[in-house]
């Protein structure tokens, strides 16, 4: 199954250097029954891009609780793609939500997707308001929607190395 785990930069930096990657409580997005059935059309690739913007507003929480965190790089989204057997739906909690049993080592990645510099100023201020936004506060969901605005850039996993390098 093709998952979606949402990552910070750090977290990427740390994955590519230990060659796996234990995701957050185990948590992953992928297309699941449950996200089908909540769409009334879409095709796969329509509804596996669902679960993956998923993954970036998962990826927006990572970066709201490094807030403050002079450690962390550039403020951007990072998703990775991998492709694993062993995993649990859990509906109960999300459409998308998937439980992963264990680490995901490097070689199961398909792609890695992480904003732009254009993103940057947009992805700090969704992350800032991401609760409020949860909570219905206008300008904050206006704010995560500005964020949402910007598409993910793909690379290869053969290509991860080069970009860290140049961040």
């Amino acid at each position: 199954m093709r998952i979606y785990i949402p990552a910070t930069l750090r977290m990427l930096r740390d994955f590519f250097e230990q060659q796996q990657l234990q995701p957050l409580s185990g948590t992953a997005f992928a297309l699941t029954p449950a996200l089908r059935e909540a769409y009334s059309s879409g095709d796969a690739e329509e509804l596996e891009y669902a679960a993956m913007r998923e993954a970036a507003r998962a990826s927006l929480r990572l970066l709201s609780g490094q807030e403050g965190d002079t450690g962390e790089e550039q403020p951007r989204r990072v998703v990775v793609s991998a492709d694993v057997k062993d995993v649990t739906l859990r509906p109960d909690l999300d459409h998308a939500v998937v439980r992963v049993s264990g680490p995901v080592p490097w070689k199961k990645v398909a792609a890695v997707h992480v904003d732009t510099t254009e993103a940057e100023q947009d992805v700090r201020q969704a992350a800032a308001v991401i609760d409020a936004a949860d909570l219905g506060d206008e300008k904050a969901e206006l704010a995560l929607g500005d964020a949402e605005d910007h598409e993910l850039a793909w690379f290869a996993p053969q290509e991860v190395p080069f970009m860290l390098e140049l961040m």
